[in-house]
């Protein structure tokens, strides 16, 4: 009896509520939102599903982090693993390649004045850098930080585990794809409050026809030009034009459908729960967390301005021939935030057609991010 006993005393100690904090029930908590906002709102689902559910797990069995150093049989936990492929910056940059894969740079090259409104909507990585600064953040964290304001996760993975800031690279990715998932009721509000209704209703001609050998070209003069000026930049950019060149060239269909779809899905799957089981409630919930979470608002919101504010001068200049709208797509959240600048323009005018146009700062703003992130690298001596 007494055996029996001891035996089921073990089995109901080992259960997890006898070793849950009240902040592992927060973040459980915050998990199930995200599920919600991924599945019941489809808030950009392929990212958030996996993140979410990556944090619920390692709230409610935190060895599944576990390193193998301090493991007692030294073999670490399953997602211990997965997060060692983001810190060697082997995921995100095939995240790059999948994109490139999956992605038109046709626009960009018909019009490529979208370069500009991409570089516009990099103000908020530059305003976010400062910021995290006066907060008291050093350097390599605030530069970490700043790259929130691109809406690029992958990137804010490479750069935080480049700078050696691994320690923040939870909240930072986190928060990141949050912001990326959340670009449909961010960035309304902003492109509005900024651009008349007559701006927003200004109908842009139709784009050239761009040829394939000019699609074929544009990945590798990009590689040379970007790479050869900062050659930090060559796991991104490298990757991201690898996968664009797949899909243009023509002659290698099996690579191009492997990198857009089977590979790319897989890495996703990978990346989203090895980022969310960064967020334990130990490493979460603290002052640093809330400072990360704040100034990548306050990044994203400015990157959006920036980009609208620059389509309004070019609207200016080009009389009225540009709508602003597409300047808001310079944050690299690809395609989600040209969806965006679609959307809002035919609330004004249902006929009225962006998307195509908005694709271009798109892409720029992708290339905009890793540029950006290449340059922080190189300011710290990051080879």
């Amino acid at each position: 009896m007494e055996y029996i006993t001891n035996t089921l005393n073990n089995l109901v100690h080992q259960t997890a509520f006898f070793n849950l904090t009240w902040g592992n029930y927060v973040m459980i908590v915050v998990a199930c939102i995200f599920l919600y906002l991924a599945i019941a709102k489809e808030f950009e689902p392929l990212l958030l599903i996996p993140i979410a559910f990556g944090m619920l797990l390692v709230n409610i069995y935190p060895d599944i982090m576990l390193s193998f150093e301090k493991s007692p049989n030294g073999i670490g936990g399953l997602l211990y693993y997965f997060y060692k492929l983001d810190e060697w910056a082997i995921l995100p940059s095939l995240i790059f390649m999948g994109v490139g894969a999956m992605t038109d740079f046709g626009p960009l090259i018909a019009n490529p004045k979208s370069f500009l409104l991409g570089a516009a909507a990099q103000l908020g990585i530059y305003m976010a850098y400062f910021g995290a600064i006066a907060l008291g953040f050093n350097g390599k964290a605030a530069a970490s930080i700043s790259i929130i304001g691109g809406a690029d996760g992958p990137t804010s993975i490479f750069l935080a585990g480049k700078l050696g800031q691994t320690d923040l690279l939870g909240p930072i990715a986190v928060a990141a794809y949050s912001y990326m998932s959340l670009v449909p009721i961010i960035q309304p509000p902003i492109m509005k409050l900024f651009t008349t209704e007559k701006e927003r209703k200004i109908k842009m001609g139709q784009l050239r026809p761009v040829s394939k050998l000019e699609k074929i070209l544009f990945p590798i003069v990009i590689t040379i030009v970007v790479c050869m000026i900062l050659p930090t930049t060559a796991p991104l950019v490298g990757m991201l034009m690898l996968g664009n060149l797949f899909k243009e060239c023509g002659v290698v269909r099996q690579l191009t459908d492997t990198a857009s779809n089977a590979l790319m899905y897989i890495v996703v799957i990978i990346l989203g729960t090895s980022v969310g089981a960064t967020t334990s409630a130990e490493a979460f919930l603290n002052a640093a967390t809330l400072k990360i979470v704040v100034l990548g608002l306050i990044a994203f919101a400015f990157g959006t301005f920036g980009g609208v504010m620059l389509g309004k001068l070019m609207c200016l200049l080009s009389h009225q021939q540009i709508n602003p709208l597409i300047g808001s797509a310079g944050v690299s959240a690809v395609p989600m935030a040209a969806r965006v600048s679609q959307k809002v323009g035919a609330e004004a005018d249902p006929t009225n057609f962006l998307l195509m146009h908005a694709m271009g700062p798109n892409v720029a703003g992708v290339i905009g991010t890793a540029v950006a992130a290449g340059t922080f690298m190189a300011v710290y001596g990051i080879m």
